[in-house]
């Protein structure tokens, strides 16, 4: 059958038949980002995804979600996610590509922030992709950075998972992936002042 990317994959059945060995490390952490979603924000909602248009957010879309999305570098315009009507602000893997996420964090007006971020790892450099300038990250946190961050920004963690990045390799860095968290996701909300 070999391994099910992101647009063959059903979220609704995957825990219940589809064994993990056929399934993408993209759409496992699909899965995982989706559910945590659902956990700390049910459908129907109305969200500001920060990022372009994407295939999460058409997974969310698909989940019941209204998601509208960011255009443009948010390093220069962290001002248009300021004053947009919705009930919260989504955050996944985008927040360690920007050279000042404090920015834009600070500029949200909606009252919560439900975000993830890839974590720092020993065994591992931060992610550079040389062909293409905006896949590489600028920061990667560990989960106390991270937390500081929110908390300099006027953000409240209300609640944080980790989750580790299964990858079908052999080997010794694919082996640490299987045992340690590469994945932190928060659920925030915008402290009063």
């Amino acid at each position: 059958m070999g391994v099910l990317n992101i647009d063959q994959f059903n979220f609704s059945t995957m825990k219940k038949n589809t064994p993990l060995s056929q399934v993408s490390s993209e759409a496992l952490r699909f899965d995982r980002t989706l559910t945590f979603l659902k956990a700390t924000l049910p459908p129907p909602a109305r969200i500001l995804d920060l990022g372009a248009d994407n295939n999460f957010a058409r997974i969310m879309r698909d989940h019941g979600y209204e998601v509208l999305n960011t255009d443009g570098d948010l390093d220069d315009h962290p001002e248009v996610v300021h004053n947009v009507d919705v009930d919260a602000v989504t955050a996944f893997e985008i927040l360690e590509h920007l050279v000042g996420p404090i920015n834009v964090l600070r500029q949200i007006t909606a009252p919560r922030l439900i975000a993830t971020i890839p974590l720092r790892l020993w065994f591992a450099t931060a992610y550079n992709n040389p062909n293409d300038p905006w896949d590489r990250h600028f920061h990667e946190f560990e989960p106390w950075q991270f937390d500081w961050l929110l908390d300099k920004s006027g953000w409240d963690v209300r609640q944080s998972e980790k989750w580790n990045s299964p990858i079908r390799r052999l080997g010794i860095r694919p082996f640490l992936r299987l045992i340690t968290p590469r994945y932190y996701a928060v659920d925030a909300r915008r402290k009063i002042p």
